[in-house]
């Protein structure tokens, strides 16, 4: 009998129907040879310090370095602690009893690094010696199930994926445990986390936030003229940038006066191709899907890990753009496919058939799954976002394929007086790739169609203004700027060497990014205002206290990627890279211990309800310290952290100020007043 070990029950009905196991039993299905059994996620993780006997926040019990490490029931959190999860023991006592009576195992989780890890913990958890063997789809088609289960592969092929996955475990565990226990302490007010990735990302959205906060706004004036020529309108604009009004206002005064014509000196023209564009792989679909749609990373994760199981794309989770050659074959089928579906049909008319642009076929740039691509089942009974998502999916399929986009862009210097301008222009040769959304600019700068223009001609000036502008400070990021921060982290090095060897690397992988930006979120460390992403005030408390440490040291954490990958790769020893991140996580423990902090001047508050005790002010709470009062104020309120001004305004005068932008329970934003009742307890005073 064999045994099929998927990652979550619907892929494994899924699987069971393929198979023939339609009975089903206690946690399982079974019939034809075969029973097929999942996990829901992760069922069995590393243990806490708590297992080894360590309780509380220990600063002698620092670093915290596991020999060995112990691995344990996934814990859910109850009023008193965490306990083990009933469901995750449930079912692993089903997979206990399979793995005793079945005669071979197939690995049927995600084909990745998570999904690896999620089976080999369980197995090792378990005591499994049985030998196994590995389904390595990128699909969940029924054609892709079977071509996976004809073509089984060894389990130990992927010894080096487990490894690479174990050591990025063991590592998120040590830096992130060590490094927020020692904060904790050193602050001794409310819970500090801290993490390999999250820390370094914090450092990236507080250091841009306060680029942007700080930027010092310089006021320049430029001349635009408006010209015609054979019936078509363009301006030029002056080259020179003047730092005063009256300068600018000079100029065109002269201008005005003295001439009413520029004289062309320099035409410039060349043409460029444009290549079209590779595949999605999730960190460009989640850029692209914040640009367009305002999706978060999280929620397009979501819809494409629903897309996937439903059958309609190829594994979400990849790192590449690129198909192998022997995908390639596979590509006007899909496209096909897509010629059925309303939303596509113009679009697909778009492509040129036979002329298909190969340059997304590259056998070297394909990780452990292609970039992401369409199913030949069409798509049905999508929900709105599901088929927004969907629908970009498969028009950069058709972009991808289809031909570059080829432009002559114009370079024209003209000379009023003797001041010089500019003219831009652009005009599409052949539109290629852009035709199948119709868009001829990713850029908001604006290229003019232009009339057919000579060197030495005379340009009438039909009329001039002065154009006040200001420098622009760093923008602030949003979720697809800091996407893109993370993945190129490599390239932002100033250290030259640094960057040239990190270059391609980024900081986390395109699987854990999404869930490092909500656990930024969920440590109220950032908030969104409007699209940007902001530190909050805690954030910035946590970055000033660790900017200058290695934790927050990007090329550290990429160079952690690099090693990571060369495990995979086999170029690094597991063992060799779990002694390295030992040493670096006792010396960030130890440099944390170190920092010294200055102290807020807090406000002294007397307790608004037993009137003898002196509020104890943290970071979440302010509490009155008599258990036997108990009175407490919890800080954030419907999504707004309460300042200390407020907190002292409430405290003494009973009511807050304004507090604007809170969220009620349905999501709708509203301002209120918080006061005190008779009671001492908090309510809300709607202003009318």
């Amino acid at each position: 009998m064999r045994l099929v070990l998927a990652e979550k029950p619907s892929v494994a009905r899924e699987i069971a129907q393929l198979l023939g196991a339609s009975e089903k039993r206690e946690g399982y299905l079974e019939g034809n040879g075969h029973m097929v059994t999942w996990a829901f996620g992760h069922l069995v993780g590393l243990g806490m310090p708590e297992d080894f006997g360590i309780s509380g926040f220990q600063k002698e019990a620092l670093p915290i370095l596991p020999k060995p490490y112990m691995l344990t029931v996934r814990k859910i959190k109850k009023e008193k602690g965490y306990i083990s999860d009933p469901a995750a023991l449930k079912q692993l006592k089903v997979i206990k009893k399979l793995f005793d009576v079945c005669d071979s195992i197939i690995v049927a989780t995600d084909a990745g690094r998570e999904g690896e890890l999620i089976f080999r913990y369980i197995y090792n958890y378990l005591k499994c010696t049985k030998p196994f063997k590995r389904l390595w789809i990128s699909s969940l088609t029924e054609n892709a199930i079977k071509k996976g289960f004809e073509n089984l592969k060894p389990g130990n092929q992927f010894d080096s994926l487990f490894q690479s996955a174990q050591s990025r475990s063991r590592a998120d565990w040590l830096v992130g445990i060590n490094a927020t226990q020692a904060l904790t302490l050193v602050v001794g007010d409310g819970m500090y986390s801290l993490g390999r990735v999250q820390t370094p990302t914090l450092e990236l959205i507080c250091r841009r936030y306060l680029e942007n906060k700080n930027f010092e706004v310089e006021e320049y004036w430029q001349i635009e003229l408006l010209h015609t020529k054979d019936f078509v309108e363009f301006t030029s604009i002056s080259q020179i940038k003047v730092n005063g009004q009256k300068q600018a206002e000079d100029i065109l005064k002269a201008i005005e006066r003295n001439t009413n014509t520029a004289s062309i000196t320099k035409v410039e023209r060349k043409n460029i191709t444009e290549q079209a564009p590779l595949l999605f792989d999730l960190t460009g679909l989640q850029k692209e899907a914040n640009k367009k749609l305002n999706f978060s990373a999280e929620e397009t994760l979501n819809i494409v890990q629903s897309l996937y199981e439903k059958k309609f794309i190829t594994y979400p989770r990849t790192g590449s753009k690129y198909i192998p050659e022997d995908v390639w074959d596979e590509i006007p089928d899909l496209i096909r496919t897509l010629q059925k579906k309303e939303s596509m049909t113009q679009k697909v008319s778009q492509i040129k058939w036979g002329t298909f642009n190969k340059r997304i076929v590259n056998n070297l740039g394909v990780t452990d799954h292609h970039g992401l691509l369409t199913t030949e089942k069409l798509p049905s009974a999508l929900s709105v976002k599901e088929n927004a998502i969907y629908d970009m999916i498969a028009c950069r399929l058709l972009e991808a394929v289809s031909q570059p986009c080829l432009k002559e862009i114009t370079d024209i210097i003209l000379q009023a007086l003797h001041y010089d301008f500019v003219i831009k222009g652009c005009k599409i040769v052949e539109i290629g790739w852009r035709s199948i959304q119709g868009n001829s600019s990713d850029t908001t700068e604006h290229l003019q169609e232009l009339p057919e223009l000579k060197e030495g001609a005379e340009l009438k000036i039909k009329s001039s203004k002065i154009l006040e502008k200001q420098t622009q400070p760093p923008v602030l990021y949003t979720e697809a700027g800091l996407l893109s921060a993370m993945e190129s982290a490599g390239k932002q090095l100033e250290n030259k060497k640094e960057q040239q060897v990190l270059k391609n690397i980024g900081i986390g992988t395109p699987a854990t990014r999404a869930s490092i930006i909500e656990t930024l979120f969920s440590r109220n460390y950032i908030k969104r205002e409007k699209k940007s992403l902001i530190p909050t005030e805690k954030g910035l408390q946590v970055y000033h206290l660790i900017k200058d440490k290695k934790i927050a040291n990007v090329a550290m954490t990429a160079e952690w990627e690099l090693a990571m990958q060369k495990i995979e790769s086999n170029e690094l020893s597991a063992l060799d890279f779990q002694k390295q991140i030992e040493i670096y996580t006792a010396s960030i423990t130890h440099e944390l211990l170190q920092t010294t902090i200055e102290r807020e001047n807090l406000p002294k508050l007397q307790c608004p309800k037993c009137k003898s005790q002196q509020l104890t002010i943290n970071d979440k709470i302010v509490k009155c310290p008599d258990q036997v009062c108990n009175w407490m104020q919890f800080r954030n309120i419907c999504g707004i952290q309460l300042n200390i001004i407020d907190i002292e305004s409430l405290i003494n005068k009973g009511k807050t100020s304004l507090i604007k932008g809170m969220k009620s329970k349905s999501g709708k934003k509203f301002n209120a007043f918080i006061v005190l009742d008779h009671d001492n307890k908090s309510i809300f005073e709607i202003k009318s």
